[in-house]
């Protein structure tokens, strides 16, 4: 069992690049992925994408990726020899002609070139997918594995929960059925015997017991005590699975509710409404707890 609340980092570098990756996920009804990465990758956006995607199938998760230069490595120096030989050339040129024989130093010259950005330039060497694809592809995919090792271990925490609560839900429920059999039981004699009280001898059996059937299943709950004990067997099943099971397990608790519903507003029996109370609020534990289940 997986939680959808979960988080994982990664950092890879090599000698030009440094990728940081990290990654977040919450509760979420679907699958909702959002990559923040720089411009420099975006073709590599869908590789991201369905890396992430063969690892979560349910939750809000959020990519973080950012990419930093080491050193000097990834820039490149670009002269504009055609300009320099041509300003060295004017400069010697007209030094000559405006002062004589006056000779002007060539390296004189290039100190104060170097300075101007119309000679020489210092650019971002330019990158390609390639380059970057390997490193940033590993940095995602060891992010990934970081983060489903955390939605794995908060998803073990909330397995146990789970289980305690289903179990307390079964020992209220198996409580409940053996003070249903008694409550029947007490029912009947009370019932027969007030009647008796009221009309004496005159009491006609058969009437009795129709009138005594009819009260009896409008107030019979064994048909929702049924199916609520299925409903715990096949709660019990989905919680061993491998697989996503958070959709599976909304549904499963919606049904309990609504049996344990019609078991409350069935039984006018105070005894059986606090059992109902209890229940419920067992529910609604397990709910809150199912809600960030993948």
């Amino acid at each position: 069992m997986q939680s959808m609340t979960g988080f994982g980092k990664a950092s890879v570098e090599n000698l030009g690049y440094q990728v940081e990756v990290e990654i977040k996920s919450v509760n979420h009804r679907f699958f909702d992925l959002q990559i923040r990465n720089p411009k420099q990758i975006n073709e590599l956006e869908n590789k991201i994408r369905q890396t992430v995607k063969r690892a979560v199938q349910r939750g809000r998760v959020e990519v973080f990726i950012t990419i930093n230069e080491l050193g000097d490595t990834n820039k490149e120096v670009i002269i504009h020899w055609p300009l320099v030989d041509k300003l060295v050339n004017e400069l010697k040129k007209e030094a000559a002609a405006r002062y004589g024989e006056t000779e002007l130093s060539t390296a004189r010259i290039l100190e104060q070139v170097v300075a101007l950005p119309d000679y020489v330039e210092v650019k971002q060497a330019q990158t390609t997918g390639g380059q970057l694809e390997s490193l940033v592809v590993d940095a995602v995919s060891q992010a990934v594995t970081a983060l489903i090792k955390s939605r794995k271990q908060e998803g073990t925490a909330i397995l146990f929960v789970l289980q305690e609560n289903a179990q307390a839900l079964f020992t209220q429920l198996e409580a409940l059925s053996q003070f249903n059999t008694i409550f029947e039981k007490t029912f009947r004699q009370r019932f027969e015997q007030k009647l008796q009280e009221f009309l004496g001898s005159q009491v006609d059996q058969e009437r009795l017991l129709t009138e005594m059937a009819l009260l009896i299943e409008r107030g019979d709950i064994h048909e929702e005590l049924d199916r609520l004990a299925i409903h715990l067997q096949k709660f019990a099943a989905i919680l061993q699975k491998k697989t996503a099971v958070g959709r599976e397990l909304d549904f499963l608790i919606q049904e309990m509710n609504r049996e344990i519903n019609t078991i409350g507003s069935k039984s006018g029996a105070i005894e059986i409404k606090e059992f109902v109370v209890q229940m419920k609020t067992i529910v609604e534990k397990i709910r809150e707890q199912v809600q960030n289940v993948e």
